[in-house]
């Protein structure tokens, strides 16, 4: 699911709880990261998470894929209803 230009999500003070369904490590830091920064690109998660690009691609797309982020060109953020 894609979000429109135009919706920004803010970063949010409160502490997220990540899906059950997310078992890898790696793929919690990336939802609770997005949970605690709001819309964000690869390059910023890269930099803060000290991750390689090519595993920050894998995760996104799987989080994606389960509809629990948004891409939106190169940015993303958690899907609206999470």
């Amino acid at each position: 699911m894609h979000t429109s230009a135009d919706t920004q999500r803010q970063p949010t003070s409160e502490v997220s709880t990540v899906p059950s369904d997310i078992n890898s490590p790696r793929a919690k830091l990336v939802y609770l990261f997005l949970s605690t920064h709001g819309e964000t690109d690869i390059s910023e998660m890269q930099s803060a998470l000290d991750m390689k690009k090519i595993s920050l691609y894998s995760i996104l797309s799987t989080l994606c894929e389960r509809d629990l982020i948004d891409q939106d060109n190169e940015s993303y953020c958690l899907c609206p209803s999470r």
